[in-house]
């Protein structure tokens, strides 16, 4: 059977499945069940377009791997052809712990498990049923392949996954400003030692994708609509879950009951073959139809919120400076009240919550840029632009969010 496939992608045009063990992978359900995990989750509240998915991404995350190294070799550094499938294998994977919403529902399903680890778990599962071919692979994903560039590639701020979710989403929210120029970033990539760094003129194409990635923060993943919808999400999960878990009875696929009813750790999806069955078996699509079939639960908490998610009948929300305090609160509690909204019911109707942008992260990953004697500099000091300084800076905002227009009176 011929397994060196082309897939036409609608970014970079086509991508070129090169080995035997690449095609096997993406044949695998594992990966296959990332067709039906959106990218962006809810994000298509805001902006239609964004309904690409996770299976999208890590494809198109392997090609643009494939382009940095080959770049890297013209360079003439050495890089053995074991070690390129091994990191395209890598980035192919690096999403396979996600979930249904992915960062959503993470600490509501799966609290205190981060996705990381169970793409981990997966990861050498799929090791397992294929005789060890990934042993490379997952020592360049955990960081500990001696060649410390490779985990770079994969984990770190000029990733080959940040450049494809930032040129993607881009793409398909039409949100331009986003958009980066990822060929020109990947050519410019350079290492010094170990360590992956950028060529001095690469300035301007690193300044530009700092920039997208604090403009997409703001105008898209951190969208005040999104966050409300988000929220709306979160808070009916959590109700679902509390009533699973108290003896009710709601509509959901065998594996979405499975992790509504029982809270797993880290060692059980270790430990327990069939969790990581049930958890592979878990899409959006689980979760969708699940909040369909709860319009007409019983619970009026459960009932309103699937409704006004599916009709996009979304919660109002406000930003701040500062933490809301009952000056803001307490007006908004007292409406509810007046809505037919119990104390008890109250946290799923009034959420607060706060939000983080920080687009160069300094002091944990710098970015290293080799000018042209040959030293290395951190970009925020190389560029002569004042605003990359100003990207270190962490930049948090609040938020209140409540059903305005709510009611449980009958």
């Amino acid at each position: 059977m011929n397994k060196r496939k082309i897939i036409n992608d609608p970014v970079y045009g086509f991508i070129t499945i090169s080995s035997d063990l690449l095609f096997d992978l993406v044949e695998h359900p594992y990966f296959q069940r990332l067709r039906r995990i959106k990218q962006l989750g809810l994000a298509d509240v805001v902006y239609p377009g964004a309904l690409h998915t996770r299976f999208h991404h890590a494809l198109g995350a392997m090609h643009l791997m494939s382009l940095a190294f080959k770049s890297l070799q013209e360079k003439g550094h050495l890089i053995w052809e074991p070690e390129l499938e091994a990191a395209q294998a890598a980035i192919l994977l690096h999403d396979l712990g996600h979930g249904p919403f992915s960062h959503v529902l993470e600490s509501v399903l799966m609290p205190g498990v981060a996705h990381e680890s169970v793409t981990l778990v997966m990861m050498k599962d799929l090791n397992r049923q294929m005789d060890g071919r990934l042993d490379m692979a997952i020592q360049m994903f955990e960081g500990t392949y001696p060649r410390k560039f490779f985990h770079q590639m994969i984990s770190s701020q000029l990733d080959m996954d940040r450049m494809d979710y930032l040129k993607r989403d881009s793409f398909y929210t039409g949100v331009i400003e986003g958009s980066i120029g990822a060929d020109r970033l990947i050519k410019m990539l350079d290492l010094s030692g170990d360590t992956l760094v950028m060529e001095e003129k690469g300035l301007l194409s690193i300044e530009n994708f700092l920039h997208a990635r604090r403009l997409m923060y703001w105008q898209v993943y951190l969208h005040k609509t999104l966050l409300s919808a988000q929220a709306m999400l979160t808070q009916l999960l959590h109700r679902a879950r509390v009533l699973s878990q108290n003896g009710a009875e709601l509509f959901a696929t065998p594996d979405f009951s499975r992790f509504l009813k029982n809270t797993f750790s880290l060692a059980d999806f270790q430990t327990q073959a069939d969790l990581l069955a049930s958890f592979s078996g878990l899409d959006d699509n689980d979760v969708w139809a699940s909040v369909k079939g709860w319009t007409t639960h019983a619970d009026p908490v459960v009932s309103t919120l699937s409704k006004m998610l599916l009709d996009r009948n979304l919660f109002k929300i406000a930003f701040m400076d500062s933490p809301p305090d009952e000056t803001v609160l307490e007006p908004l509690r007292h409406q509810l009240e007046e809505s037919g909204i119990s104390q008890e019911q109250m946290p799923y109707f009034l959420i607060t919550g706060e939000t983080t942008n920080w687009a160069y992260e300094k002091e944990q990953d710098p970015i290293q840029v080799k000018m042209k004697d040959g030293s290395l500099r951190d970009i925020a000091d190389a560029s002569d632009i004042p605003t990359i300084d100003a990207l270190t800076k962490i930049v948090r905002k609040y938020y209140v969010c409540w059903g305005k227009n709510v009611s449980l009176r009958g």
